[in-house]
């Protein structure tokens, strides 16, 4: 609901000062009760507002609560994706742990010589495989990789909530964001990526506005 700047004032007053008489905020904007009693009907009815008999009108915090969460679930992917950190599935393990930490990311895709979406691999990947007693140098990331069909994935499309849903139901710290590609069914391209870092930065800065 778009507020009127009369309605915007009277929240203001009523956060600033609640639990507030409908007397009192008529007094502040210099207007009657009965000029004012149309906007606290409206805010009340709407729930921006609650009111007790004999205390008088208060910020009703929940709503606040659920205007934020309603502006977070309409957040689109593609408006928050970082640029994805991505490596050829033929390069060693070895590599893959110095991009990791050059790029100071969690995850790293792996592509096909396409630049096609292979693999998904997690910095447990990379830990798990240097605790054996291998050649890094010689052991290739596709051998570690999450393959397909098994990857998460989001698309651009999807919302901010949808990516979040996605980690926490399959225990990961990041996605990557696909577009399907023309050539074959089921492959992707990786054009961006999400993290919880991204959805936790995505709050705060709805949250701020």
């Amino acid at each position: 609901m778009k507020l009127t700047k009369r309605q915007e004032e009277i929240i203001e007053i009523v956060k600033k000062s609640g639990p507030i008489t409908g007397k009192q905020i008529a007094d502040k904007l210099s207007l009657t009760r009965a000029a004012l009693r149309p906007d606290l009907a409206i805010l009340t009815m709407a729930g921006n507002l609650e009111a007790r008999p004999r205390v008088g009108y208060y910020f009703n915090e929940n709503y606040e609560m659920k205007l934020q969460a309603k502006k977070f679930t309409n957040q689109k992917v593609v408006d928050y994706k970082a640029h994805p950190i991505v490596i050829q599935k033929s390069s060693s393990v070895y590599d893959a742990i110095v991009q990791l930490f050059l790029e100071d990311v969690g995850t790293l895709y792996a592509v096909d010589e396409k630049g096609h979406l292979a693999g998904v691999i997690s910095r447990k990947d990379l830990l798990r495989s240097a605790l054996g007693n291998r050649n890094l140098d010689d052991l290739p990331v596709s051998v570690i990789m999450t393959r397909m069909p098994n990857i998460v994935m989001i698309k651009p499309e999807e919302t901010l909530l949808e990516a979040a849903k996605k980690m926490i139901e399959n225990h990961i710290d990041s996605l990557p964001v696909v577009k399907e590609t023309d050539e074959y069914p089921h492959t992707y391209m990786v054009i961006g990526r999400i993290t919880k870092t991204t959805i936790t930065r995505a709050y705060l800065e709805i949250t701020e506005q």
